[in-house]
């Protein structure tokens, strides 16, 4: 079914395919039961400042959304405490009825005090609840791939992990995926029931899951990094060869993830389609040994 290329009007209504679809040159990952574009996109970005409330320009964030699906990405992640609400409810706004080879993935277990708050609730009445209000705002009867946002310390891990097992044997959730975790949360989801993600923090400036990344490398299990581009010495390395590429800093960053797993499946975040252009344009950009060598002793 690669590549294909979906054209999508800004009432978000797939017309038209096309022969080629730019994240398809990452090649594909298997996330659950189906394959998909080792691009993907995260969409906390599209809303306001702090992660919070709406985007001054909602049209605009509909439209990145729409030229995502144009560009071949087949993964858009996203979570209840986006905005909170903000970013499920833009995306149904531009992609509903969403084009059949698509996942919206989605988080639940933060609450949002304020601009930049984040506090975990892993408690199982608030899971379902989150979740059920994920299926009403993305338009769907049943998520593809629902992910534990982040353990609470206050909620046993099983029961949390137990709580998302309940919806996917109810049907509202086909995959479970996790986030946030170390390799021992990680282990102990994994006893509990299959876990089809895990989305953590990895990129150039931050390998402090490498342990986590290789356990999902050995297993095949799909690795949503978030924070892809990173900050400092390492960023600053990315930019050396970026300027010498002619490419951006960021998207030599995402093929240094590509090339670091074959499970690696970025979902950088922007509210530009310049931007994402750029980044799904990563998929792509060989490096060459010596970059690879010179960005991986950048840590």
């Amino acid at each position: 079914m690669y590549p294909r290329w979906f054209a999508v009007s800004f009432t978000g209504t797939p017309h038209e395919m096309k022969d080629s679809a730019p994240a398809a040159a990452a090649g594909t990952v298997r996330l659950g039961n189906r394959d998909v574009n080792r691009l993907g996109f995260g969409a906390m970005r599209i809303t306001g400042d702090g992660v919070w409330g709406p985007p001054e320009d909602p049209d605009s964030a509909h439209r990145v959304l729409q030229r995502s699906v144009e560009l071949g990405v087949q993964l858009i992640d996203t979570a209840d405490s986006y905005g909170p609400d903000v970013s499920e409810e833009l995306i149904a706004e531009a992609l509903h009825p969403y084009p059949e080879d698509v996942i919206i993935a989605t988080k639940g277990g933060l609450e949002r005090g304020g601009p930049g708050q984040w506090s975990a609730n892993g408690r199982p009445e608030h899971l379902r609840e989150a979740c059920e209000g994920s299926l009403r705002k993305l338009q769907v009867d049943h998520i593809d791939l629902y992910q534990l946002h982040a353990p609470d310390s206050d909620v046993p891990y099983e029961e949390s992990i137990g709580a998302l097992v309940e919806l996917r044997d109810e049907g509202k959730i086909v995959h479970v995926g996790v986030s946030n975790v170390n390799s021992d949360e990680l282990s102990a989801a994994r006893g509990i029931t299959e876990i089809a993600s895990v989305q953590n923090r990895f990129n150039l400036s931050d390998r402090s899951n490498e342990d986590v990344l290789e356990m999902c490398t050995d297993e095949g299990i799909a690795f949503l990094p978030w924070f892809p581009l990173g900050a400092g010495t390492p960023a600053e390395v990315a930019g050396d060869i970026a300027r010498a590429r002619g490419v951006s800093a960021h998207a030599v960053a995402i093929a240094w993830l590509l090339h670091r797993s074959p499970v690696i499946v970025p979902i950088p975040g922007t509210s530009s389609v310049d931007h994402l252009e750029e980044n799904v344009g990563a998929g792509s950009l060989e490096l060459s040994e010596e970059e690879l060598a010179e960005l991986s002793g950048a840590d």
